[in-house]
């Protein structure tokens, strides 16, 4: 019997041992599988765009969605009005040091913060985001929304944050009050809107409601049809009011004002649902775009209205501006409308020294990523009461009519006289067309200190592309656009003039330091990145330039086919302060 007890000890504590190795060995295979499953999804997102939501159209690889979040308490349908009511109502001890925002995870890890207007901020204070798990980054100030929408912070995601598998809302804080208690758990805070898949702004019209929407129509060219579409007033599915889509084109959406009942808040959240899916549910977009039924957007009523504006999208462009300005005021545009997105060089004080010595420069705060045709319909409508020819145009390019050799100084109407139609005529011209030249880095290294009309004067041969001065009454309801022109309503035409009429000098290769700069992020929503190996052949892109921002051999002598001064002898002429210096060179150097 003994014998047989010794022999059955061991059996058991073999057993045993066998059982335990078996479940630890399971739960290890199990834990690297979900690390590894992790990384690869996170690497995937930063590297390349992850795959689309899903049941939607499939999208081109580089304006493919991240993964739609998993459910949580906002679900599909998420407002900015709710989710600040949501942070608003959190604990003491966090109302008395956050404030109340909404979050949205942007390209390249940054997080868009926008704070409820109602929000107090403390002027000159800093401000952290606080992600939680003690990991934080610096909140920096980058601007206001337009109309008092709020103010819009910008950080990092901390890199220790973008291996999970879910992206939450930080916590804006003051820097000498970022103690929030670790009892906070992480769980309860809202997922971070996903930029690729949300209504971002809205505009109300004497007629309806302008809805501006990312990730609906995401190919140039395949609109999803409007009946496919509504339009959802309220922060809640199941009260909301709905009303039809009369419009879809890009990201721009036109919907029917709605009949909010009497005790409906001065604001409330604006999306789209898609209710036509394949094989799905009908699918309610998230939003932080706000429908306020008594509040009239527009820049500013002025009477009459301006002949001519001009409107561009402007990252950092600063230095140039100045020399951009004067140039196009003398000779007759009378606004300047900027959609700033998201400079941080000082724009807004070179813009308040432009007002000061007399010139009318309105910016906008755009921090929208990729949003460039999205922003032109944007401008045709806020700018449609106070001006009627609308010239888009960016800093980088001069408007120039041979004619005007020959003019001593410049004056007001030479635009006019030179460029728009004259008298009455049954097709009505509601766009001119003006061709474009691109001049190279002329053997600069750095950028010209006279400005880029004196720097620049040696081209490519031939002409390529074109820009449009558009009459705004003549854009087509639905504000589309591709950059270069618009769609015009029926009746009216686009007229191309001869380069005999007017040129437009695009000053696009330029010194390599000013040129990498580009590499940031190209602004239109059709059009890829530097930086993505995608169309490496398309005309977007630069000949011998590859993907990374490594200058070429013998960038300062490419696209040089013919030299052009003719800008340069006209704006010397007009401009030059004495034989070194032009009346802008000098401005600048007097605001140090």
């Amino acid at each position: 019997m003994a014998r047989k007890g010794s022999i059955k000890t061991p059996l058991t504590i073999l057993a045993i041992s066998i059982t335990l190795f078996v479940t630890l060995s399971h739960r290890l295979h199990r834990h690297v599988v979900h690390q590894s499953t992790s990384l690869s999804t996170s690497f995937l997102y930063l590297s390349s765009p992850p795959p689309p939501l899903p049941s939607l159209t499939p999208l081109p690889q580089f304006l493919s969605p991240p993964p739609y979040p998993p459910p949580s308490r906002i679900l599909n349908f998420a407002s900015l009005s709710t989710l600040l009511a949501v942070k608003e109502d959190s604990s003491a001890t966090s109302a008395s040091s956050s404030i109340s925002t909404v979050s949205i995870l942007i390209p390249d890890w940054e997080v868009l913060v926008i704070a409820s207007p109602e929000t107090p901020l403390t002027p000159g204070e800093n401000y952290t985001c606080y992600f939680g798990s003690n990991l934080s980054t610096p909140a920096r100030f980058a601007g206001e929304l337009s109309f008092g929408r709020g103010t819009v912070f910008k950080c990092v995601l901390p890199e220790n944050n973008r291996l999970r598998s879910r992206y939450t809302e930080p916590r804006v804080v003051r820097s000498d009050q970022i103690q929030i208690p670790q009892s906070e758990s992480e769980i309860d805070a809202p997922d971070l809107h996903r930029w690729n898949s949300l209504a971002y702004e809205s505009f109300t019209t004497q007629h309806d409601v302008v809805l501006f929407v990312k990730g609906v129509n995401s190919r140039q060219g395949n609109n999803r049809p409007a009946s496919h579409l509504r339009c959802v007033f309220g922060d809640d599915p199941s009260s909301a009011v709905r009303t039809a889509v009369t419009s879809s084109a890009q990201e721009v959406f036109r919907c029917v004002r709605p009949q909010l009942p009497e005790n409906s808040p001065q604001k409330v959240s604006v999306t789209l649902e898609i209710i036509h899916r394949k094989d799905a549910d009908a699918l309610i977009l998230p939003s932080v775009a706000q429908y306020a039924p008594h509040e009239g957007r527009t820049i500013e009523f002025s009477k009459p209205k301006s002949l001519m504006c001009a409107c561009t999208m402007v990252y950092n462009v600063g230095k140039f501006l100045r020399e951009w300005v004067t140039y196009h005021a003398s000779v007759g545009v009378e606004k300047f409308i900027l959609y700033d997105n998201d400079s941080n060089d000082g724009l807004d004080r070179t813009v308040q020294e432009l007002n000061r010595a007399g010139y009318d420069v309105r910016m906008i705060y755009w921090p929208w990523p990729k949003t460039q045709e999205a922003g032109f319909s944007h401008c045709a409508l806020c700018a449609e009461h106070i001006c009627q020819w609308m010239a888009f145009i960016d800093v980088d390019e001069f408007i120039l009519s041979p004619g005007w050799m020959d003019h001593r100084k410049p004056n007001p109407n030479m635009l006019m006289s030179s460029l728009l139609p004259k008298g009455t005529n049954p097709a009505r011209v509601g766009q001119v067309s003006v061709k474009c030249v691109e001049f190279g880095p002329s053997n600069q290294t750095e950028h010209p200190v006279q400005g880029v009309t004196q720097g620049y004067t040696c081209r490519r041969k031939f002409d390529r592309r074109h820009k449009s001065i558009v009459m705004l009454e003549a854009v087509h309801p639905s504000l589309m656009n591709m950059v270069h022109h618009f769609k015009l309503r029926e009746g009216f035409k686009t007229s191309q003039l001869g380069k005999h009429r007017a040129i437009v000098n695009h000053y696009k290769y330029q010194a390599w330091p000013e040129f990498k700069a580009k590499f940031r992020r190209r602004v239109s929503a059709y059009v890829v990145d530097w930086r993505q190996s995608i169309n490496p052949k398309s005309n977007d892109r630069v000949p011998g330039l590859g993907f990374e921002a490594v200058e070429p051999p013998r960038w300062a002598q490419k696209f040089c086919e013919k030299t052009d001064e003719r800008l340069k002898v006209l704006t010397r002429r007009w401009f030059g302060v004495n034989s070194s210096a032009m009346i802008w060179q000098s401005a600048f150097q007097l605001l140090g």
